[in-house]
């Protein structure tokens, strides 16, 4: 399938200006950056030398950041607790230069926060500070009434949902948006987790990894059954009614399935050879570039093969990073461009 460079200069341009709005879990990334050349002699574990801590934003708030150094505009719908780390979320929103309008505070959580300690340029532990459990009532209304405060105030082009099963996504919510999203003539962009799989109906595009599709469908299957994975693909676009699926392979790319009428479209997409740091956040850079795709109606192709490429440029990384969108231009002008200069 021929891709000119011209189409990826003006899918570029058009990015720019886009609302997207991301609905879903949010957290704060804490690092702990040192160095370590000792052992402890309370116990064998090394020591860690900090040198410099970071707080950034995680979860959706990642996807946000990704949309945003895309040139597009993000609208995150989302919880919080009404605590410190709440209000340290905002800020970090504010510095980032992304809206908080569309954030509840609650008394009734505390805010995600995943606290990663580095030494010499490897992450060696992590530690969680999270409540997991489903939303009450009372907070699921508060984020209804912004969900539909932003549909109502902005020319709101995708939506993007991001599961990390930690409550904010309810099955209420999941409903509520499906059907505020539909009757606008929305499309939605999932990035699933178990728990929830089988929420979403119609869509516009599903995207597991492998181990997410292994849960959510209860099957066995490997990165290298690649014709187990495509008759999985299609028996839940069946049964869910989705338009286009599209589940990411790590080091064996992606694979996606598109369905409009009667035309099925079935890509592989193998990934780009690269020097891997680190995987985190690469999902939520692959949604962030699907879902823009997606609201642009590019052809199912080119939406694999630039979101493929773009989470592989963020592994290069150490740490949750968004992608660079100069750096992504190059890569697809150079790797994704029939027509090289």
């Amino acid at each position: 399938m021929k891709i000119t460079r011209s189409q990826i200069e003006t899918l570029f341009s058009d990015f720019e200006g886009k609302h997207v709005m991301i609905l879903g879990d949010v957290m704060i990334d804490a690092y702990l950056w040192g160095k370590v050349d000792r052992i402890s002699p309370e116990a064998p574990v090394p020591v860690v030398s900090v040198s410099k801590r970071d707080n950034l934003l995680g979860g959706a708030a990642n996807v946000a950041l990704n949309i945003k150094a895309l040139g597009a505009v993000p609208v995150l719908c989302s919880v919080v607790g009404d605590d410190l780390k709440g209000s340290e979320f905002v800020e970090l929103l504010h510095k980032d230069g992304i809206s908080d309008e569309g954030i509840v505070k609650s008394a009734e959580r505390i805010t995600t926060t995943k606290f990663r300690i580095i030494g010499n340029k490897a992450q060696m532990l992590r530690v969680d500070e999270e409540i997991d459990t489903d939303l009450s009532e009372s907070d699921e209304n508060r984020l209804i009434e912004k969900v539909l405060s932003v549909f109502n105030k902005l020319p709101i082009g995708v939506v993007i949902v991001q599961d990390y099963n930690k409550g904010v996504l309810t099955r209420r919510i999941i409903d509520k948006v499906l059907e505020m999203s539909g009757s606008r003539g929305i499309p939605v962009v999932v990035d699933p987790k178990k728990k929830n799989f089988d929420a979403y109906r119609n869509v516009d595009l599903f995207k597991p990894n492998l181990k997410e599709l292994r849960e959510g469908l209860k099957i066995d299957v490997e990165l290298n059954e690649a014709d187990k994975i495509r008759q999985a693909v299609k028996e839940w676009q069946s049964r869910q009614s989705i338009a286009a699926m599209m589940v990411t392979l790590s080091e064996a790319g992606v694979f996606i399935r598109d369905v409009s009428g009667s035309e099925v479209e079935e890509h592989h997409i193998p990934a780009h050879v690269r020097n891997i740091a680190d995987v985190s956040g690469a999902g939520d850079t692959v949604i962030s570039v699907a879902s823009l795709c997606r609201a642009l109606k590019v052809s199912p192709f080119l939406t694999a093969s630039l979101a493929n490429l773009a989470g592989g440029l963020v592994c290069e990384y150490v740490g949750v990073v968004p992608v660079n969108r100069s750096h992504l231009l190059n890569e697809a002008l150079e790797l994704i461009a029939d027509d090289q200069a």
